[in-house]
């Protein structure tokens, strides 16, 4: 497909310019010319529609948005008879959370509240119906003008019984790195509870102005994941309630068993945060005491980052020898 541009139309619908792009993918503000609404039309970037893992990647996502129709999350349109690779989603007018924290450093509990129960409400609305998100972050999530939200980007997103990509032993501890699960650092899938754990990361995030995790490289803040506890919200943040920094450390348990089994499980703590009885954790103890991975498992951690690499590599070669 050539490449989309600002005045060109595809099927009923306008490209009025681009609002923002990547290495892989461009977002263009376009027109429904049957409505004369704004929507959003993401195509690939002309280099990425050869890229195999990308296509399935960029297929997966538009067919699992075409599924949900929910208020908190972005609404990826019927494809109807048009030719391209392109998907077509609603408008979304709003701020990236990201952007909020950057600016403001933490948010209000009265407003992260607000905010980490409707991300609860979206989230339990997506896993009843068999979508893990799997890249939940600030950066993922939109603020209207009201601090409604809308999750967006369901690039990595798994749906339960669905066929995996080709990449999809190793894409299991894609995402990013402040906010991945331990068990998906450590190689498995991740299900509902993978999300559970990134809001959790996020939550701690939005009271304190900085991420539970931090290192100065992706290795380092998965491995501290794995071997340590973060700082106690309350540390950082005497404003922080007991219970609701009680919220973030049932939502960031290692042990995905002992999270939050359901999104709905943890909207209901926020909503009633006078019933949440703060437990006697040893992380409020022991946070001090730093571990670091001995060499063995230094090097698996190191070995298991470049499998992506390599692989990308193969495919990439293989698609310049076919």
């Amino acid at each position: 497909m050539a490449e989309l541009k600002e005045g060109q139309q595809v099927a009923h619908y306008r490209i009025d310019g681009v609002v923002a792009q990547g290495p892989m993918a461009k977002v263009f503000k376009g027109t429904d010319l049957r409505t004369n609404q704004p929507v959003a039309i993401k195509a690939p970037q002309i280099a990425a529609e050869s890229d195999p893992v990308f296509f399935e990647r960029f297929q997966r996502e538009a067919e699992i948005g075409r599924k949900l129709d929910h208020p908190g999350v972005i609404k990826v349109f019927p494809r109807e008879d048009r030719d391209g690779v392109y998907m077509v989603m609603e408008w979304v007018e709003g701020t990236l959370l990201r952007q909020v924290l950057a600016g403001e450093g933490k948010l209000t509990i009265e407003r992260t509240v607000k905010v980490a129960t409707d991300i609860c409400d979206a989230l339990y609305y997506i896993h009843s119906r068999g979508v893990v998100h799997r890249d939940l972050k600030p950066e993922n999530v939109v603020l209207d003008a009201q601090d409604r939200i809308k999750l967006i980007d369901f690039g990595i997103a798994g749906e339960e019984g669905a066929r995996r990509l080709t990449f999809g032993k190793f894409s299991n501890v894609m995402g990013t790195p402040d906010y991945i699960s331990p068990e998906q650092i450590q190689g498995k899938r991740g299900d509902a509870r993978s999300d559970i754990y990134a809001l959790g990361a996020m939550l701690y995030e939005m009271v304190t102005g900085q991420p539970p995790f931090q290192g100065e490289n992706a290795f380092l803040i998965m491995n501290d994941r794995l071997l340590n506890h973060p700082v106690p919200p309350r540390e950082l943040n005497p404003e922080i309630p007991e219970a609701l920094q009680e919220i973030i450390y049932r939502a960031l348990e290692r042990d995905p068993r002992k999270r939050y089994a359901s999104a709905n499980e943890m909207a209901w703590d926020l909503a009633h945060m006078d019933q949440v009885a703060p437990s006697a954790r040893p992380e409020l103890e022991d946070w001090r005491e730093r571990r670091t991975a001995g060499p063995r498992k230094a090097l698996f951690y190191a070995a298991l980052a470049a499998i992506p690499i390599a692989v990308f590599a193969l495919l990439f070669y293989v698609s310049k020898h076919n």
